[in-house]
């Protein structure tokens, strides 16, 4: 199965400058000017205050495994050619989860507080998706 086959992200209108960002090598995500918390997943009001006065705001890129899982096996899908890989949840620096893959390693490395950091990968001109690879200790 081509790679190019493999599903692409719905972007909602409020959710729009995160994949910018990431187009642009960036990572970006939301923080609420009344209460200061940064959010993830893009979000229309704040979570932790309901105040719609979110921005967006770059940011470090750096975290940690907080959970993982390798998948190695895979129903007949787009992803089989990619098998082993690691789905994991990363906790940024800034407090926040986002769900990603870990690359740049051999998956059975993987390991919960690991630390980790950003990368890119260009899947077209309209989409680049972050994951994550093995960061420097300290």
């Amino acid at each position: 199965m081509s790679a190019s086959k493999k599903p692409l992200p719905v972007v909602n209108p409020w959710a729009l400058p995160f994949w910018e960002g990431a187009r642009d090598e960036k990572l970006v995500i939301q923080k609420c000017r009344d209460c200061g918390k940064f959010v993830f997943y893009p979000r229309i009001v704040c979570p932790h205050c309901f105040s719609q006065a979110l921005e967006w705001e770059q940011v470090s890129g750096r975290g940690t495994v907080y959970s993982y899982t390798v998948v190695e096996n895979n129903a007949p899908s787009y992803f089989q050619d990619e098998m082993p890989y690691v789905v994991a949840l990363v906790r940024l620096a800034e407090g926040v989860q986002m769900m990603s893959n870990i690359v740049g390693c051999d998956p059975y490395s993987v390991r919960c507080d690991m630390p980790v950091e950003v990368v890119f990968e260009k899947v077209n001109e309209e989409f680049t998706l972050p994951k994550f690879r093995p960061a420097e200790e300290g």
